[in-house]
C-alpha cells in the first residue's frame, strides 16, 4: 500500500478504512467479531488509517476500533472526533453541539479509554459549533496536544474562515469532509486553501455512500434503520437520475479492468497527492476492492475523459436532509 502525508507529518496508508458502518447509520450493526476480524486484515493488507468517532455508535464504534487495534497500535494511525453531546447523562442518544473546551477535555479522555491507548493520532472537531469561538477549540486541543494525548489537530466539514481561524492557533493537519465525483463542491472554495495552508484531505463518503459502486440503483430497498433513506440523493427517483455518473465509471473500469468504486477512489488520489479517502464497508471482498484502487493508474487522459463527461451530469437531491445541512461549513 502506498502512503501519503497529511499536514507536515502525518503518514498514512493512501487508502484508509472508516469504520462508522461497522455500528451506526448503514442498518443494524454489523457482527462485533466479525468487524474485529475486518480491521485486522486491512492491517495485513497494508492499512494504517482507520477513522472512528464517539458519536458512532454512540460510543461502540471506538470501542471496537480500539479491541481491533490493540495488537497493532504503533503501526497505525487512529483517528476519531469530538463535538457532540449526550442529551443526558447515560444516555446512549445524542443531542447538540458542544465544542467548549472542558467538554472537549472530558471527551478525550472517554475515547482514549474506549481506544485502548494513550494518544490519539488525528483528533477532529466533528462539526463547528457556532456557539464557541473556533480559536478557543484549537486552543483546547493545543493543549491535548502539548499533554501528549493527541498528536494531530483535524476538521471536519468546517468553511474556509473557521480552517484559517483554527489554523493559526494550531495549525491544521486535515480536514475530512465529502468529497467524490457526485459531491465536488470543495473544489471551490476549499481545496486551494487546503493547498495553500499545508493541510492533508480526508474525503469521507468518497463512494457516494455506496452509490458509485454500481449496485444500487432506484429498486434498491434499504433496510428500515438505514441513514440514506432520509437522504433526498437517495430517493428512487434522484437514483434514477444520478444513474449517469455510475454508468460512466462503469465505462471506464470496464477498459482499465477495474470496478466503478476503484476508478473512483483512483480518481480521488488523482486529484491532489494530499488526499487519503476513507471508504467503508463491513465486508471483506469489499475491503480488497477498495485497497486496490491505490494501484489503478489513470492517464491525463482519462482524468480528462471523467471530466468531461462528468460536467454534463447534474446530480440530483441534495446529499443531506435540510436539519444535518445546517451543521455544515459554519
Amino acid at each position: 500500500m502506498q502512503t501519503r502525508t497529511l499536514g507536515n507529518n502525518l503518514q498514512v496508508s493512501a487508502i484508509g478504512l472508516g469504520c462508522m458502518g461497522m455500528s451506526f447509520s448503514y442498518g443494524p450493526p454489523a457482527d462485533k467479531g466479525e468487524m474485529i476480524a475486518l480491521i485486522r486484515k486491512a492491517v495485513d493488507m497494508g492499512v494504517t488509517f482507520f477513522d472512528t468517532a464517539e458519536v458512532y455508535g454512540p460510543l461502540t464504534n471506538e470501542d471496537l476500533v480500539g479491541e481491533a487495534l490493540v495488537p497493532y497500535r504503533d503501526q497505525v494511525v487512529i483517528a476519531t472526533k469530538f463535538g457532540f453531546a449526550p442529551t443526558s447523562p447515560g444516555e446512549a442518544r445524542w443531542g447538540g453541539l458542544n465544542s467548549r473546551p472542558a467538554h472537549i477535555k472530558e471527551a478525550v479522555e472517554g475515547s482514549l479509554k474506549r481506544l485502548r491507548t494513550d494518544r490519539i493520532d488525528l483528533y477532529y472537531q466533528h462539526r463547528v459549533d457556532p456557539e464557541v469561538p473556533i480559536e478557543d477549540v484549537a486552543g483546547a486541543v493545543k493543549e491535548l496536544i502539548a499533554a501528549g494525548k493527541v498528536k494531530h489537530f483535524g476538521m471536519s466539514e468546517a468553511g474556509v474562515e473557521m480552517i484559517r481561524r483554527a489554523h493559526a492557533v494550531q495549525p491544521v493537519t486535515a480536514l475530512q469532509s465529502e468529497y467524490s465525483l457526485w459531491w465536488r463542491e470543495p473544489e471551490e472554495e476549499i481545496m486551494p486553501v487546503l493547498e495553500e495552508l499545508g493541510i492533508g484531505f480526508v474525503p469521507f463518503s468518497p463512494l457516494g455512500k455506496g452509490f458509485l459502486t454500481g449496485k444500487i440503483d432506484e429498486n434498491t430497498k434499504l433496510d428500515s434503520t438505514d441513514f440514506r433513506n432520509s437522504i433526498p440523493r437517495f430517493a428512487p427517483e434522484a437514483r434514477k437520475a444520478n444513474q449517469a455518473l455510475v454508468d460512466l465509471l462503469g465505462t471506464i473500469a470496464q477498459r482499465k479492468d477495474a470496478t466503478p468504486a476503484q476508478i473512483a477512489l483512483a480518481w480521488l488520489l488523482a486529484q491532489k497527492p494530499w488526499i487519503a479517502p476513507i471508504p467503508g464497508t463491513t465486508k471483506l471482498h469489499r475491503l480488497q476492492e477498495n485497497t486496490a484502487a491505490a494501484a489503478v493508474e489513470l492517464s491525463t487522459d482519462d482524468l480528462r475523459e471523467i471530466d468531461t463527461a462528468a460536467s454534463q451530469i447534474t446530480i440530483e437531491g441534495h446529499r443531506y436532509p435540510e436539519s444535518a445541512q445546517k451543521m455544515i461549513n459554519r
